[in-house]
């Protein structure tokens, strides 16, 4: 398959463009840059230097004649949604619209959306929360993801094309961004290995649905089947609290700095945790990295860096 992975330079995105190749699928990078990285592109694959937005992407389409777009692109930030929603619904929602209509117009067969499970429910009523549950996002991050799903749905019944949702639990691994605002495993990670104390916003107590982007990438090579169709909840479907999770990563680092506490961050809901059994019923996926393992290879990774 010739496939488009959009935020082909970033976290998550390079990694899946990266085991598209070694799948033998011919893969092309799109991504403008602002929060990727372009040593991450991999070495295979051609690299369009665009923001989802341009005009330039209707060309881009005809021209290269995809059969799949995965779909990474986004603005990933939850408190920088609540400071500057226009802008986060300007690229998560119009950006997302513009791709998948220029998508359809070239004739692209599989269109899959990189969604969350994270900030898509909202306070939640059941643990974990299923694909059945109510979604009502506390932050402008979480409401233009779920407005975009709506689009791809209006995309899929409208036109020839197979669409599939997945609604990541928080995600973390190598090559996330410790300086950005998304990502507390990194941001954990580089304070530890600096002898800088953990800060932690709020009591500690919020918990998060903790997945390695290596179980994310799993799910996104079973997404390019042609039966994969719908939205399904990728997480581990277990909660643990901040607290729990900067305790675990000092232990494993054999961090001294300690943890200090800071007022909690606006738009930070208390407690998340999702269901990934309909997606492990349909493809038999299911996450095989569990947290220790996970945070080990990511500390790992950052050692790397100081290297």
């Amino acid at each position: 398959m010739k496939i488009l992975v959009t935020g082909g330079a970033g976290f998550i995105g390079s990694q899946i463009a990266q085991a598209y190749i070694e799948k033998g699928h011919q893969v092309v990078v799109l991504d403008n840059l602002s929060s990727g990285n372009r040593a991450f592109v991999p070495d295979n694959a051609k690299f369009y230097e665009m923001d989802i937005l341009d005009p330039e992407i209707e060309e881009l389409m005809q021209k290269e004649k995809f059969d799949a777009v995965n779909h990474h692109a986004a603005q990933i930030s939850v408190t920088g949604s609540v400071r500057d929603p226009l802008n986060d619904a300007k690229t998560n929602i119009l950006g997302t619209l513009h791709l998948l209509k220029k998508a359809v117009e070239s004739g692209v067969a599989k269109f899959i959306f990189a969604s969350t499970g994270g900030a898509i429910y909202g306070d939640q009523e059941r643990f974990p929360a299923d694909e059945t549950h109510s979604c009502t996002p506390y932050s402008p991050y979480g409401i233009a993801k779920y407005s975009a799903e709506h689009y791809v749905r209006f995309f899929i019944q409208n036109h020839n094309l197979s669409g599939t949702v997945l609604r990541y639990s928080n995600v973390y691994g190598p090559r996330q961004d410790p300086d950005g605002e998304a990502g507390v495993v990194a941001i954990f990670c580089k304070r530890v290995l600096e002898g800088k104390a953990l800060i932690v916003y709020g009591d500690g107590e919020q918990t998060r649905d903790f997945i390695s982007v290596r179980d994310i990438v799993s799910a996104n090579e079973m997404a390019l089947s042609p039966k994969c169709q719908g939205i399904f909840n990728i997480g581990r479907g277990e909660e643990t609290t901040v607290n729990s999770l900067a305790k675990q990563l000092s232990s494993l680092s054999g961090a001294t700095a300690g943890i200090e506490y800071a007022e909690a961050r606006p738009g930070e809901q208390q407690r998340s945790c999702i269901d990934p059994k309909k997606f492990s019923a349909a493809f038999g996926w299911r996450a095989q990295i569990t947290l220790e393992k996970g945070l080990l290879d990511t500390l790992e990774y950052f050692k790397t860096l100081e290297d």
